[in-house]
């Protein structure tokens, strides 16, 4: 059987099922499964999707019967980079039935000409209009536009020597789930002419191997940390988005506001959704709450059929450059793989990096090296952290303390009184942190816990070296505690000093 996975054609046994062609895939993540199309059933769609070798693009085609044409494999299989200017861009040669009119004509930034070279139809191009301009490419009368290009108009300026064109499809539309699978089923069986699509794969706005713009920054680092872990978690699905809200809230800074065309990757920064990360499956206009971080360049179907619940696989073009939490030498290694130069506070490999400069992924890319702020390990004490039993209180102190953003979180030590040890983060007087995980017996030592809402000191994060059944590890009334984990690293707690900052390292 053949069968096309994320766009490339694979030979497989009869009986084969999708463990077979994916050996080694993470059963969590769900892939779109796509069944061959019957004719009778072929809707005549107006827009085709061109996977390229510098991005996909969605073209709407003014003439169904031209994209049927272009459909076919032996034609799809021959759109190489032929010729490009600064005016267009030509894939081919192929043989049409066009009959050229030898006539100049006025083409806008956008559109897709059907033309010929040296007025033969036996030599036809794909050409892509990348500025509006005026020429004779060898079209028929009335100029040869048979589509425009609605998402992925900036590939077309990417174009290069070497690319080309190694697919054209119809692009199904949500509602056509007839033809469409969602699963997450090894066993599931597969079907000749079956097209697969495991993952997602995001650009991210301002990067190229060319030139890094960094004026989406932070909101960048903010896509990026949400899927370093590989996954997108849809937790809400819709007509025209699916979003990931894991890391909500998190205050994102607006940094360009744009139309959320098909394939948009956005961030809200603002509302009870801020931080989130939205997908667009469909075009709609800008919003003056959303800021763009990218756009998705293989497997946009994938994000169309899924729905709320699903776990999709998602790569990210660069990945995230955060050196904090590892040893120095490591630091180093991983810096010089990306090709960036390194330069520590302190020498001493088995060091930790506590924090970085710049702290971006696209400024440290963009200058080409690193400033790393560095702690002797004896200084990291590593910690758990209760999310099942005080999920709020501990999400308030990752993000208080760094952790929500970075393997080493920080606080300072204000207060060290015999058995205690005090720490003050820097939590906003609107956080409210009501009573949770309260406990009622006697506390053990060593427990990590945080002053609730019901007393003068609420933010307190505090640990006693002791066990206590009249006060919490902050001093205060078990009523007025909020246990949030525990500390590993005990013994690291005698050599720490008032004043001090104090490095955490969460253990899970």
């Amino acid at each position: 059987m053949e069968i096309q996975l994320d766009g490339k054609r694979v030979e497989v046994p009869e009986g084969s099922s999708l463990g077979d062609l994916l050996p080694g895939w993470d059963w969590h993540c769900s892939v779109a499964v796509i069944r061959p199309r019957v004719e009778e059933d072929v809707a005549e769609s107006a827009e085709i999707r061109l996977t390229t070798t510098a991005g996909d693009l969605v073209v709407e085609m003014s003439d169904p019967a031209v994209a049927s044409r272009l459909l076919q494999p032996e034609i799809a299989g021959r759109l190489h980079l032929h010729w490009q200017d600064r005016y267009a861009a030509a894939f081919g040669p192929f043989k049409s039935d066009i009959h050229p009119a030898r006539e100049p004509w006025h083409y806008e930034r956008g559109d897709v000409i059907l033309g010929c070279g040296g007025y033969a139809p036996s030599r036809s191009y794909l050409i892509f209009a990348r500025i509006r301009h005026v020429a004779d490419h060898g079209a028929s009368r009335g100029g040869g536009v048979i589509g425009r290009v609605v998402t992925g108009r900036g590939v077309i300026d990417r174009f290069g020597e070497g690319d080309q064109i190694t697919g054209v499809e119809r692009v199904l539309q949500r509602a056509d789930r007839s033809h469409a699978v969602i699963t997450h089923d090894a066993t599931f069986p597969l079907e000749d002419g079956m097209r697969i699509i495991s993952y997602l794969e995001v650009a991210v706005q301002g990067f190229s191997k060319e030139q890094i713009d960094t004026t989406t920054a932070r909101s960048v680092e903010h896509f990026l940390l949400s899927v370093q872990d590989g996954r997108f978690k849809v937790n809400r699905s819709s007509s025209t988005y699916i979003t990931d809200t894991r890391l909500v809230p998190t205050v994102v800074p607006m940094e360009l506001q744009r139309s959320r065309l098909e394939g948009t990757v956005t961030l809200r920064t603002s509302g009870k959704s801020s931080g989130a990360v939205y997908i667009y499956t469909q075009g709609v206009s800008p919003s003056p709450v959303h800021t763009v971080v990218g756009r998705v360049v293989h497997g946009i179907d994938l994000a169309r059929f899924a729905g709320e619940g699903d776990i999709l696989a998602i790569r990210a073009e660069p990945e995230r450059f955060d050196l904090i939490g590892l040893a120095v030498d490591e630091a180093k290694e991983v810096a010089s793989s990306r090709g960036i130069s390194l330069t520590a506070n302190v020498a001493g490999g088995d060091r930790i990096v506590v924090g970085q400069s710049p702290e971006t992924t696209l400024e440290v890319l963009a200058a080409g090296e690193v400033r790393v702020d560095t702690e002797p390990p004896e200084r990291v004490i590593a910690i758990s952290l209760d999310d099942e039993a005080a999920p709020r209180s501990v999400r308030i102190f990752r993000e208080a303390t760094g952790l929500k953003h970075h393997a080493i979180g920080k606080m300072p030590l204000i207060f060290i009184f015999e058995d205690v040890y005090l720490f003050k983060p820097k939590i906003e007087k609107s956080v409210g942190i009501i009573p949770e995980n309260t406990p009622t017996g006697e506390v053990p030592a060593f427990i990590l816990a945080m002053t609730n809402d019901s007393r003068r000191g609420v933010g307190m994060v505090g640990v006693r070296t002791t066990s206590n059944s009249e006060f919490g590890p902050t001093s205060e009334p078990l009523t007025g505690t909020n246990i949030i984990g525990k500390v590993l690293d005990t013994e690291k707690l005698a050599g720490l000093r008032e004043g001090s900052t104090v490095y955490v390292r969460e253990v899970k």
